[in-house]
C-alpha cells in the first residue's frame, strides 16, 4: 500500500488498483494515474484523485443515470489503447462540473472511456455530436410521486 496527501487528506491506496490514463485527461496530459476516492455519501457521483498531483481530482458519474439514451462505443483504436477487444468491456463516464452558481453540468462531449477489467481509461472528444461539454442536468419533475395533484382544502 502507498499513501498520498490529497485535497481529501491522506489517502492510502493499492498501486495495483490505480486507473491508468495512457494519454492523460484533456488539459492534464501529464497526469496518468488516478485512484477512486471512496465516497462518504450514497449517490451517483464519485471522485478520482491524481496520484501524480495531489491537488488534482475530478468528479465523475455514469451519465446514463441522467440521460438514458446516452451511449458511446469505443472504436478499434480506442479499444486497443484500453487493452480490450470487445467494446462492451468499456463504460462511458462523464466529468461533472459544479459551477459557482451551484448549477451542475456533465461533459457529454468528452466522455471518459473506462475499461474496469484493465484499470485503463481515456478521455475522448466526440465529433459531430449533439452532446455538449456543459450539458445541464435534466430538470427534476415537481409532480407528486403518486401522479395525483394536491387535494383542495375545504
Amino acid at each position: 500500500m502507498k499513501k498520498i496527501m490529497s485535497r481529501f487528506g491522506e489517502i492510502e491506496y493499492d498501486p495495483q488498483k490505480t486507473i491508468h490514463f495512457p494519454e492523460g485527461l484533456i488539459g492534464f496530459d501529464g497526469l496518468r494515474n488516478f485512484v477512486v476516492v471512496p465516497s462518504k455519501k450514497e449517490g451517483p457521483l464519485f471522485w478520482i484523485q491524481s496520484v501524480d498531483d495531489s491537488q488534482v481530482a475530478f468528479v465523475l458519474t455514469d451519465p446514463t443515470n441522467f440521460f438514458l439514451d446516452y451511449k458511446v462505443v469505443p472504436d478499434q483504436t480506442e479499444c486497443t489503447k484500453l487493452g480490450i477487444e470487445d467494446p462492451a468491456e468499456c463504460v462511458a463516464l462523464s466529468v461533472v462540473t459544479v459551477h459557482p452558481d451551484k448549477s451542475i453540468t456533465l461533459n457529454l462531449q468528452a466522455p471518459v472511456l473506462y475499461a474496469p477489467q484493465k484499470s485503463r481509461a481515456l478521455q475522448v472528444i466526440l465529433e459531430k455530436t449533439k452532446y455538449e461539454s456543459r450539458t445541464p442536468l435534466p430538470a427534476v419533475s415537481s409532480a407528486p410521486a403518486n401522479g395525483q395533484g394536491a387535494a383542495a382544502a375545504g
